[in-house]
This record gives C-alpha cells, sequence and structure tokens, in this order.
C-alpha cells in the first residue's frame, strides 16, 4: 500500500515537473520564440500563456518588444559640395519579426552593431548627395534636411527589415563642423553678414534720400504758396489802404496833408535826430507855422 502512494506521489511530481516544462507566460513587454534542438520553429508575440514540449525537446528565447533608442558612432562625413561635416544621428527601432531576428542576429548587441553598419552607410551615402546650404540655411524654404533623412529612414528601413528589425525613425541630433574648418566658416559666415549689412546700409540710405528729397520739394512747394499768398494779401492790402488815402484825400486834402506831416515827423524825429532841410521845404510848413 505504502508503496502504491510513493509510485503516485513520484507519477505526480513527475507530471508536475513535466507540466511546468511545457507551460510559460509571456509577457506585454516581449516576444517569446520556441526552439526546437535550438532550431526557431515559431514565435508567440500575444501576451498570455503558451506552451512547448518539454526539455531539452524545445526551449525558449524571450526578446524585448518595446522601442529601443540606438546613437550610431559621430561620422566625418561629405557632402556633394566637398564640405566635411560631423553627423551624430540617433535611431529609433524595435524588433518586428523575432523568428528572422533571433536566426541573423541571435542578440541585442549584434543587432547594434547591424544598426551602426546600416545607418553609418546609408547616411554618408545620402549627404554626398546634397550641398551644405541644403542641410544648413537661414532660409527655412532652401533646407532639405527633412528630406534627406526621409531618404535614410527608408533605405535603412528596408535593409533592417530582412534582419527582423522595424526602422521606427533616424534623426540627426548633431550637425557640426570638423574643429580644424571652424574657423574658416565663422570667417566666410562673417563676411556673408557684413555684406547684408552693407546691402542693408546701402538701401538705407538710397531710401533717406528719397525721403528728404520728398521732404524739400514739399517745403519749396509749401514756401512758395505761402508767399504767393502772403504776396496777393499784401497786395490786396496795399490796394485797400491806397483806396482809403484816396477817398480820405478826397473828403479834405489839407487834413490829409496835415496827417501825413504828422506820421512823417512821427517816423523820421525823436530825441536823438537832428534834421538839416531848407527853410521852404515842406515837411517843414506846420512846424513853420506852430511857430
Amino acid at each position: 500500500m505504502k508503496v502504491g502512494k510513493t509510485i503516485l506521489l513520484v507519477v505526480i511530481g513527475f507530471a508536475v515537473i513535466v507540466l511546468n516544462s511545457m507551460l510559460f507566460s509571456v509577457d506585454q513587454s516581449e516576444y517569446v520564440v520556441v526552439t526546437q534542438f535550438g532550431r526557431p520553429i515559431r514565435a508567440i508575440v500575444q501576451p498570455g500563456l503558451g506552451w512547448k514540449w518539454p526539455d531539452p525537446i524545445q526551449n525558449t528565447q524571450r526578446y524585448d518588444n518595446r522601442l529601443k533608442v540606438y546613437t550610431p558612432r559621430i561620422a566625418e562625413r561629405l557632402t556633394r559640395d566637398k564640405k566635411n561635416v560631423m553627423v551624430e544621428s540617433f535611431v529609433t527601432w524595435r524588433i518586428q519579426d523575432p523568428v528572422i531576428y533571433m536566426k541573423m542576429l541571435k542578440n541585442f548587441t549584434n543587432a547594434q552593431e547591424r544598426l551602426d553598419d546600416v545607418v553609418f552607410s546609408d547616411l554618408g551615402v545620402s549627404l554626398g548627395r546634397y550641398n551644405l546650404d541644403e542641410l544648413v540655411n537661414v532660409n527655412e524654404a532652401e533646407i532639405k534636411l527633412p528630406q534627406m533623412m526621409a531618404e535614410v529612414k527608408e533605405m535603412t528601413a528596408r535593409k533592417l527589415a530582412d534582419y527582423g528589425i522595424q526602422v521606427t525613425d533616424i534623426r540627426v541630433k548633431v550637425l557640426n563642423f570638423p574643429e580644424k574648418n571652424k574657423q574658416s566658416v565663422f570667417q566666410r559666415m562673417r563676411a556673408e553678414r557684413e555684406k547684408m549689412a552693407r546691402l542693408y546700409r546701402s538701401q538705407g540710405t538710397e531710401e533717406s534720400s528719397k525721403i528728404r528729397a520728398t521732404a524739400d520739394k514739399e517745403k519749396t512747394m509749401i514756401i512758395a504758396e505761402a508767399y504767393e499768398k502772403a504776396e496777393t494779401i499784401k497786395g490786396e492790402g496795399d490796394a485797400q489802404a491806397i483806396k482809403i488815402y484816396a477817398e480820405a484825400f478826397q473828403q479834405d486834402p489839407e487834413f490829409y496833408g496835415f496827417i501825413r506831416s504828422l506820421q512823417a515827423y512821427e517816423t523820421l524825429i525823436d530825441d536823438k535826430t537832428t534834421i538839416v532841410l531848407p527853410s521852404n521845404a515842406e515837411l517843414l510848413k506846420y512846424l513853420e507855422k506852430a511857430k
């Protein structure tokens, strides 16, 4: 009886061990590849419970399915117009087909090496198709860097798909010049800015001359109009004065002459004036009468 129970317990224990080696769980952040004698035969990409034949017939290999960021090595590249540039980029990627990934790359380290090689090559090829001013420019409409990176992404994604990798994006972090070339670039940029400054100053001087000429013209016209109007008013005033004088003279010539003489005295004579005139001068007529 005891022997039967022992055998039953052994069988149950063995069954549990076998069952435990046949069942496995798949997390939502991973893929599981089932291998048979070391060869991948199927992949489980949905989270949940999976099964396989017990070890050593079948085993499992787990791979992270989350998005990853990889920064390839900084490279010195040559543009189409023969300008050396230092390029620092990054790649976002994930495993798309875990079976192909396992067959072609085996592990994460090999995947990064393959990413580095492909991105390094494709980025260099694309840079060679563009001039530097198409990648770096103050005029946003002339910049073709996004177009170039889209081409790099397309080429890289097509090549890495053969390794079970999905490339989601490639971007340039830094686009710089080698240290030995920076000084000449800065000098050229300074010369271009000075040229633009001279152009703006010239345009400003020309515009200033136009404004001054217009203002002088308007000034001359205003003064001429004012002078013409003043002369017209003055003429009208003189005519009116002559008319008044004439009317006054016609009414009483003697009184008119007297008033005009007094006005002349007031204009010509003060306490510091000495006048020498002949005795019969018309101006002295009323002074003689006063005596």
